[in-house]
């Protein structure tokens, strides 16, 4: 049987430059750097200073595509660097008071202090802006000899036999219809010993890499929520009480659950309090759920519309927009980690605890164990699969694994219902994990939409002021890609749009998209769905969405994308 097709928008038989290394890093989020930076010291400290590690970033800077909530367990950077305060790395606030508020459609219940479930605590832990933490830990990593090279999208896997070899980074130049224009140049195949991928949740490449090497055999299907985050600027009163005269100076965290959603799908959401009178609020919603019309944008304006949260939001002003996915899988929805030549790290391979909503220390911690392995397989000058596989044996042996084990069936639990969930959950904070059932079986996302006949989804109103629609936010996101270069979403069968996906889901994707890529014409007979790719803020939700794998995400040019800026 043939390898599964590779998507790439890189033109074929075309002469390209190689670049050789000894560790290539796809991707400059935190795992990665972390990855690098500790690589790099340890192949000083064992006389290994002569390897190279080169980190390539689709973005045109280095933080731009990274997005969190973030509240940031500092267990995992204290590792990297113990004085990681001292040394400067950006904290917004420390954590202050926390609490859960339940949300009916017009009423709130609180639950503070002893009463704040024990998941959503985080006495010690810090509000960051994820896109600023990387953009230091950039500068971390260069200072050791590390190249980070952004504006680099790596396009393609190649692959000698199963082993995997390097990538070939994105084409530039080529029109919307694929053809050269003056300024094109081609891609280079960047080759490398070992190959870490660090994409984030759903990346293109390691998506690739596990359906063609069979790296999810006998593991759960992946599972995602898509999160929406704003970023405001709130009235000195408001601001004051989330981070302020009445916190300390700390910073107010608030989590919700309840309305919008209720009990039909799994969410909830983020309200954290920030110095100058800001406030971070995001929404995740579970992309298992089982409407047809599941728009989490929707969601996210219906909560903001709640008279508890809009109140908050009154005589503000929105500074920034932003959407991505998170893998809330869990334990034994990971992927193997590593094979001949390559190890999946952070969120591609499935780095996050579900039950907290929080990865990034477990992100880092990943990428500290994939540097040990390919430290000692570099010393060994054996980078086989078996070589690496010291990786997941130190995974297993350290607190990531413990932490990850202690919820190993908390989202699945989910999949029945909400209440049977909670209850489900309860059974586990008592058997360490177990709860009712000793593993749980997922499902992946786009199995379980439900025909649109069924849908119960309705739209909010909105306006200028506070509730934003899709394309205004779109804006406050920075998003810009040239126009005149192949859409990197993909419709594999149009046909299937039109027809099938018409009749029995009623185009999903037009609901689903939190950037309003996909727009359906107005006409009785739609050759398909007109596809907006500028606006894409490269969240991967279609991706994943898309009932019937219709869809597939490549990598635009270089520097495409949104622009984060202190989200």
């Amino acid at each position: 049987m043939s390898a599964p097709r590779q998507y790439s928008l890189n033109l074929p038989d075309v002469e390209r430059e190689e670049l050789p290394v000894d560790v290539l890093l796809v991707g400059a989020g935190p795992a990665n750097l972390a990855c690098a930076i500790h690589l790099q010291r340890l192949l000083q400290a064992r006389g290994l200073s002569d390897k190279t590690v080169l980190v390539l970033e689709k973005a045109e800077e280095v933080g731009q595509h990274t997005l969190s909530g973030a509240v940031m367990n500092p267990r995992g950077m204290s590792e990297l660097f113990p004085d990681w305060r001292e040394r400067g790395c950006p904290v917004e606030a420390e954590v202050g008071p926390d609490a859960m508020w339940w949300l009916t459609r017009a009423g709130a219940t609180r639950f503070e202090g002893a009463l704040c479930p024990p998941q959503l605590k985080n006495h010690g832990n810090f509000i960051v802006s994820m896109n600023q933490v990387v953009g230091w830990m950039k500068a971390q990593a260069e200072a050791l000899g590390v190249q980070v090279y952004p504006g680099f999208p790596a396009a393609e896997i190649l692959f000698e036999g199963g082993r995997v070899i390097g990538v070939q980074t994105r084409d530039s130049g080529l029109d919307k219809h694929g053809q050269r224009k003056d300024a094109y140049q081609p891609g280079m195949n960047v080759k490398a010993a070992v190959t870490v991928f660090g994409e984030g949740a759903r990346g293109h490449l390691a998506k690739h890499l596990i359906r063609r090497l069979g790296l999810d055999e006998d593991r759960n299907p992946q599972t995602y929520g898509t999160g929406i985050k704003e970023l405001w600027e709130v009235t000195p009163e408001i601001g004051a009480q989330w981070c302020g005269a009445a916190t300390g100076g700390k910073g107010r965290v608030v989590h919700t659950g309840g309305h919008p959603l209720g009990f039909d799908g799994y969410g909830g959401s983020w309200i954290y309090g920030l110095p100058g009178n800001r406030l971070s609020l995001g929404y995740v919603v579970g992309l298992d759920h089982h409407d047809a019309r599941l728009d989490p944008h929707a969601l996210f304006v219906a909560w903001k519309q709640h008279p508890a949260i809009a109140k908050l939001l009154a005589g503000g002003k929105l500074l920034r927009y932003g959407a991505k996915t998170v893998p809330e899988g869990g334990y034994f929805a990971m992927p193997k980690l590593q094979g001949d030549g390559f190890v999946l790290v952070g969120d591609t391979g499935g780095f996050l605890n579900a039950s907290t909503l929080k990865g990034v220390h477990l992100s880092i911690k990943s990428g500290l164990l994939a540097a040990e392995a390919i430290a000692d397989a570099l010393a060994a000058g054996d980078t086989s699969g078996a070589r690496l596989a010291r990786y997941s044996e130190l995974f297993e042996a350290s607190w990531a694994r413990t932490e990850l084990w202690k919820v190993r069936n908390w989202r699945q639990a989910f999949d029945q219902g909400f209440l049977s969930g909670m209850i489900d959950a309860g059974v586990q904070m008592i058997t360490g994990g177990r709860g009712l059932v000793a593993r749980r079986r997922g499902h992946a996302d786009h199995t379980t939409t439900r025909p649109v006949s069924a849908s119960r989804m309705t739209k909010p109103a909105y306006d200028d002021t506070r509730f934003m629609d899709k394309l205004t936010d779109v804006y406050h996101s920075g998003t810009v890609h040239e126009e005149d270069q192949p859409a990197h979403l993909l419709v594999k069968d149009a046909a299937i749009c039109v027809d099938r996906c018409t009749r029995e889901f009623g185009n999903p994707c037009q609901h689903f998209c939190p950037a309003a890529v996909y727009e359906w014409p107005s006409e009785s007979t739609p050759a398909g769905p007109i596809v907006n790719f500028s606006n894409c803020v490269h969240c991967k939700t279609c991706d994943i969405a898309d009932p019937y794998e219709n869809i597939e995400w490549v990598v635009p040019e270089g520097g495409g994308g949104p622009k984060y800026h202190g989200l």
